[in-house]
């Protein structure tokens, strides 16, 4: 269970921080979308085409919210969805996911993966003999040695977003030659194929092999990638990202010839498909989908999205939350479902609140854990904890309670803002709205923790167990994706013994255990996982709505 933005965050194995989803409300009463669900991991909408049915070349326009703040995503400051996004067609993964989550080996990059033993645990990765970096380089061995070593989390000046369970590995080493590389661990990882996979990437060994390449070396380009396509031209000015092909690529050659990515702000996305200005984007409001639906030339595509909406609470010592038992109880004066009827009505058939932290509806494993919705409770915890009304407002020692809930400036954003005020007005919290522009969301606001609530999107994928560590576990010499700084050392060791078992069952058992703790503790509050929704021009094929599949990149173009 991840962000750049609209922000939303990536969760790298279940979440990679991605840029948050701009969500605008619906009216009730208006017809979902046909075939519209809520459960993820059974369809994609992408239109699938073959080959002969594409015109070859073409340049497929897409937007982005900011200019990349970081290029390496494996960064506290590039872990951002979209920038992963830009960055997919670009860089080695280990498997491929289809519409239902089961896994492939990507065999552009790795002939085999295997877990050779459990005791000690002990994984194989035999890289493709064709695959190099754009440099005609080999990738080897060394490159995963050293990725494994930046992300262990021993050496604290790598700024990491997540370890992904390379704090259990204890070496890398060189196979049965430069193109096999061989990981011992000293505890098993229960989510062992997700670490070069999902939200997360193979980077060169030149970009993991110091802190200071690793955290700064790719703050104003991508160098050395390995892909289909790579980085042909910039504009930071002009907001413009142009990749071309690798003419280093062994695959199969792309049916387009560039795709071109233009920093856009959300609201003017839809505006920008109609125009043809884009050929592709995110749908967020009923109003976005009867657009597209009315203009020739373009069609929604939706399968259940993997990316969800949340509140983190700041939980630092002096904070006005600092104190669990406020943080929960605040948590249950949240009318959530009212948030979901005033947001997805139109666009869902039956919407509702995601209530876990760890998986998502339609995921195995996933299940309510939640607090529920109680003013009363939550009014009568308050006054048990000290702080009492005093007009319209709680105090305690002369300090009202009055949170600082940040967002990016979004209409939906706003909307579920002033839901959540009306919700805490009526147990005496006051709330202020603090919109910020996506340009230092995170880097300038979220990550230093000037926030008492922040609301953005995590992103999902088929590897749900490794964002536990990254988000909920406490070390607060490395924080990774917990910005709230909330956790225990009871919390930590749950998560700790959750990653490292090995039999599914029992590791999802373990994990609703985690999710349990994590309600318990007020750290965060999942208000709604994303319908999915996107518009795109008809003509456009093997892209659209993936839900939690990947894209194929050489295989997506226009029809003939």
């Amino acid at each position: 269970m991840t962000t750049r933005r609209i922000p939303v965050r990536t969760r790298c194995a279940a979440v990679v921080v991605a840029v948050a989803m701009s969500l605008a409300g619906c009216a009730a009463g208006d017809e979902p979308p046909a075939g519209s669900t809520d459960a993820l991991g059974v369809t994609s909408d992408i239109n699938p085409q073959p080959a002969d049915a594409l015109r070859q070349g073409g340049n497929l326009r897409l937007a982005t919210t900011d200019y990349p703040a970081n290029w390496n995503i494996l960064s506290n400051d590039g872990n951002n969805g979209e920038i992963g996004e830009i960055v997919r067609p670009m860089l080695p993964r280990s498997f491929e996911v289809d519409a239902a989550g089961q896994l492939s080996i990507d065999t552009d990059y790795f002939t085999d993966i295997s877990l050779n033993s459990t005791d000690p645990m002990q994984v194989t990765y035999t890289i493709n003999p064709k695959a190099v970096w754009s440099d005609g380089s080999p990738i080897t061995w060394e490159d995963l040695a050293s990725q494994a070593h930046a992300l262990s989390g021993r050496d604290k000046s790598y700024l990491i977003a997540i370890t992904n369970g390379f704090e259990f590995v204890d070496k890398v080493e060189r196979g049965t030659d430069d193109r096999q590389a061989v990981l011992t661990f000293g505890k098993p990882f229960a989510d062992w194929r997700g670490q070069f996979s999902g939200n997360s990437a193979l980077y060169p060994k030149s970009v993991t092999a110091t802190p200071e390449a690793f955290n700064t070396g790719l703050a104003d380009a991508i160098t050395l990638t390995s892909g289909p396509f790579l980085v042909t031209a910039t504009d930071r000015g002009q907001g413009r990202i142009t990749l071309g092909h690798n003419p280093k690529w062994w695959g199969d050659k792309p049916v387009l010839d560039t795709i071109t990515y233009s920093v856009l702000d959300h609201s003017s996305w839809v505006q920008a498909l109609q125009n043809n200005e884009l050929d592709l984007v995110r749908l967020t409001t009923i109003d976005d989908v009867k657009t597209v639906r009315g203009t020739n030339g373009l069609v929604v595509r939706r399968a259940p999205g993997n990316r969800w909406r949340h509140i983190t609470f700041n939980g630092a010592p002096g904070s006005i939350l600092a104190d669990a038992g406020v943080r929960v109880a605040i948590s249950k004066a949240i009318d959530r479902q009212g948030i979901v009827n005033a947001v997805q009505n139109g666009l869902v058939e039956n919407p509702k609140p995601l209530n876990n932290h760890v998986f998502l509806q339609g995921q195995k494993g996933y299940q309510d854990n939640s607090l529920g919705f109680d003013p009363a409770a939550a009014a009568t915890e308050l006054d048990n904890l000290g702080w009492k009304l005093n007009g319209e407002v709680r105090e305690k020692d002369g300090r009202k309670l009055v949170i600082r809930d940040v967002m990016y400036n979004d209409p939906t954003w706003v909307q579920v803002a002033q839901i959540i005020q009306q919700n805490l007005a009526a147990i005496g919290v006051g709330l202020t709205i603090d919109t910020k522009p996506a340009a230092g969301l995170f880097t300038d606001v979220i990550q230093p923790g000037d926030f008492d609530a922040a609301q953005y999107v995590y992103q999902g994928d088929p590897f749900p167990l490794s964002s536990l560590r990254q988000i909920y576990y406490y070390d607060p010499t490395d924080l990774q994706g917990n910005y709230g700084r909330i956790g225990s050392p009871e919390l930590n060791a749950l998560i700790e013994q959750t990653l490292t078992e090995l039999d599914p069952q029992k590791s999802i058992d373990l994990a609703n255990q985690v999710d349990r703790a994590v309600f318990a503790e007020g750290h965060s509050l999942p208000l709604m996982q994303s319908d999915g929704s996107v518009g795109a021009r008809t003509t456009l094929a093997n892209i659209g709505s993936p839900g939690l599949a990947t894209y194929d990149y050489t295989k997506i173009g226009f029809l003939k």
